[in-house]
């Protein structure tokens, strides 16, 4: 698994993981599992108060690294480099790399150097 694929994955875990224990555990305290509502129930939000402010902005934290981690994984998949323009070699390089090989003569490889430089 690739080292970008692997980050984006803890880090949206540790943020799913923030955005369901915090307000489950100010939901607790500020009016426990269901009890204390009163009449007309937990209200807006499920009783989580100002919490739901953060959920909100959780929300778009959360579409915001599923996306991100969709796109680094296609570009891993299709092999497409993450930005790095460095990893690609030269036409000469790889024509060094043949020859030295032995994958074409000495001939063809002056021959195919004359057409590259």
């Amino acid at each position: 698994m690739d080292r970008n694929v692997r980050l984006a994955l803890i880090i949206g875990g540790i943020v799913v993981g923030l955005l369901v224990i915090v307000p489950s555990i100010v939901g607790l305290f500020y009016g426990g599992w269901g009890g204390g509502w009163g009449m007309m129930g937990p209200g807006i939000m499920g009783g989580f108060g100002w919490a739901g402010g953060l959920m909100g902005i959780g929300m778009i934290v959360f579409w915001g690294l599923i996306i991100w981690g969709i796109v680094i994984l296609i570009r891993a998949v299709s092999g497409q480099p993450g930005g790095d323009s460095s990893r690609g070699e030269s036409a000469l390089e790889i024509l060094k790399r043949r020859y030295a090989r032995g994958e074409i003569t000495k001939e063809e490889y002056e021959d195919k150097k004359k057409d590259l430089v």
